[in-house]
């Protein structure tokens, strides 16, 4: 519970509607007192950490000003919303968030009826608030809808699309751009070049407010002004670009001046038509190593908030993040076909030490996964090599492109696929649940999932000289802590690996479910194998398991619908051989937030369940002891 004592406005705030119960002269101290919960809450539990210091002030101006939730508010990717979560009922359990039946990490519309809109992936709030916007305008229900999007957001296309179609349809609708001039890390491209310009252009902004005061609206001095403001941006600033897609333009004007916030917001409440307000705010704001150090802190585990982030010892198992980033350098010395390319997932996706190693052939596209995967696509058609890092959920967003632009026309790009599987706290939105399903599918595509360190190595290099489309997809932290070797070696292409001969059942583990198949077999008298490549498989191993073995079982970290046991399963139905084979994998259904081990175990994709699952169905192949009961 919170204490009333050090949070007196805070404590009395159950809803926005307590919130707007109190005076404009009080909101500076609620933020204060926001800050400084957000700050003890999130260094307890770890979260997002630094956007959400950077929109305190907007957060309680919007739902001081705004009939939340009946006006609704919409937030891009969420990793700002946790102020939003404190003041709308959830404040006591923001320590929960990201943990097994606690809060989820974005917002999320069955937890709350403020959470208008589910979110977790970049650049789609103006495209929902657009469509609430006019769904409320057919019906002539006057509700005010509010889209608040970050400068990174903003650089994905789909943005623009947005912006491009509600200036045409002409909704009442504000887009608020959160101008921090980061994403996770640096933003990059032209649009944030302008923008900071926009930043730095204060003289227009003061002659035009100037002259509001002198002359009313329907005047003719007015409509002469409003040309020549038109004219002038031009000159002063390039704001045009909104303005000329429809979006009346303000700003830009301090995110953290709650005074100049509340009377502009005012303002912008009560005009008709779309209206874009652009808003500067400090990532990090309030803490100062949070201000210095925006990218460490803008996802953190528990901290101590005297001391701030302590660096830890090197861990003793590599992550299969830095197992990549390192063979990306390696690769590139070895290579100068070479290029690496990140939808802005630099720190994320392990590439670093690549960009500073290698700048002129590394290349971070902002948030534009499809622009990332057709720019590979380019760069192949003229004898180059490029490397795509990209989550197993991002690449969903490029699916087009993959299949139209690389995968069609047989084209060198290898998928170096981070988050496979199941990724834990960041919940369904972040999860890789679906890759093996959508990949398998495609044409000429070349699918490898590492059973360990040391052969996700090997599986990059096999791809990478690879002629044709590839995809090593692995998974969220580290491996076994196998032996990783430095050579550029490689593997016989659909070749699966036997770990273990046994009897009467084979276990075809695919990746990451290696691990805990080791011990099943073991305890079983199981054959287990390492399958290594989903596409293509080793068809001759598999038949001849089949033949020799009483039953198979097929075990993933992948939707079991369309996946590695479903491909196994059109191999056998295609030979006519019927053995009873059992796929074992993700279930259908979108997975909540937890540590990645409680998902699996839920799902059965522990040790403990595999075996489980497997004495259920095949008990009676069974020449092995009993599953002994837990004390």
């Amino acid at each position: 519970m919170i204490d009333s004592n050090r949070y007196p406005r805070l404590a009395r705030i159950e809803s926005p509607a307590d919130l707007r119960q109190l005076p404009e002269s009080e909101l500076g101290e609620v933020a204060r007192e926001l800050r400084a919960y957000l700050i003890e809450s999130v260094a307890s539990s770890g979260g997002h950490f630094g956007a959400n210091l950077g929109v305190i002030e907007l957060t309680v101006v919007l739902h001081w000003l705004y009939d939340t939730p009946v006006d609704r508010l919409v937030w891009d990717v969420g990793h700002q919303c946790y102020p939003h979560k404190i003041l709308t009922g959830r404040r006591d359990r923001i320590t929960t968030i990201k943990k097994k039946d606690g809060l989820a990490p974005f917002p999320k519309r069955d937890e709350s009826e403020y959470d208008t809109f589910g979110v977790g992936h970049s650049s789609t709030s103006i495209s929902a608030a657009l469509g609430m916007a006019i769904a409320a305008q057919r019906r002539d229900d006057h509700r005010k809808v509010v889209a608040v999007i970050g400068d990174g957001a903003m650089t994905a296309g789909m943005a623009f699309e947005a912006l491009n179609h509600g200036g045409d349809v002409e909704p009442d609708i504000l887009v608020i751009l959160n101008d921090n001039q980061m994403s996770i890390s640096e933003n990059v491209g032209a649009l944030p070049r302008m923008l900071a310009r926009l930043m730095a252009s204060r003289t227009l902004n003061r002659i035009r407010e100037h002259g509001k005061k002198m002359m009313k609206r329907d005047g003719f001095l007015w409509r002469v002004t409003k040309r020549w403001e038109e004219h002038a941006k031009g000159m002063f600033v390039p704001s045009t670009l909104f303005e000329e897609l429809g979006f009346h333009y303000t700003g830009p004007i301090d995110g953290h001046d709650i005074p100049l916030l509340v009377s502009t917001l005012r303002t912008l409440k009560e005009l008709k038509g779309p209206q874009l307000l652009h808003v500067i705010t400090t990532k990090g704001k309030g803490y100062a190593p949070a201000e210095r150090e925006q990218i460490e802190y803008h996802a953190v585990g528990p901290f101590d908030p005297q001391a701030g982030l302590v660096k830890k010892a090197g861990a003793s198992k590599p992550t299969y993040t830095e197992i990549f980033g390192d063979w990306l350098c390696d690769m590139a010395a070895a290579d100068p076909r070479l290029y690496g390319i990140t939808p802005a997932m630099r720190e994320g996706s392990g590439l670093v030490r690549f960009s500073k190693e290698f700048p002129q052939r590394y290349f971070d596209v902002s948030i534009a996964e499809q622009h990332a995967v057709t720019l590979a696509a380019g760069m192949a058609c003229e004898g180059a090599k490029p490397v795509v890092a990209i989550y197993s959920t991002f690449l969903q967003r490029a699916y087009d492109q993959l299949i139209h632009d690389v995968a069609l026309q047989n084209l060198d790009v290898l998928f170096a696929i981070d988050r496979a599987g199941l990724v834990g706290p960041d919940g369904a939105t972040h999860a890789g649940s679906f890759d093996l399903s959508y990949l398998r599918c495609i044409p000429h595509m070349l699918v490898m999932a590492p059973a360990d360190e040391n052969e996700c190595r090997k599986m990059l290099t096999t791809g990478f000289l690879h002629d044709g489309p590839a995809a090593v997809r692995y998974p969220r932290g580290s491996g076994t802590g196998a032996a990783v070797s430095k050579e550029l070696a490689t593997l016989p292409i659909g070749k699966a690996e036997i770990r273990r001969r046994g009897h009467g059942i084979a276990l075809l583990a695919f990746g990451a479910m290696v691990a805990p198949c080791t011990k099943v077999a073991d305890t079983l008298d199981a054959t287990l194998v390492n399958m290594r490549f989903v596409k293509p498989l080793d068809e001759a191993l598999i038949l001849e398991l089949a033949k020799s073995h009483a039953a198979l079982v097929t075990i993933e970290d992948n939707a079991i619908a369309g996946g590695a046991g479903s491909a196994v399963a059109e191999l056998l139905n295609a030979h006519g051989i019927q053995v009873p084979l059992q796929q074992l994998g993700l279930s259908d259904r979108f997975l909540d937030h937890a540590s990645r081990e409680e998902l699996l175990a839920s799902d059965g994709l522990d040790a403990a369940g595999i075996e489980s699952s497997i004495r259920r169905r095949f008990g009676n192949l069974l020449v092995v002891p009993p599953l002994r009961s837990a004390v």
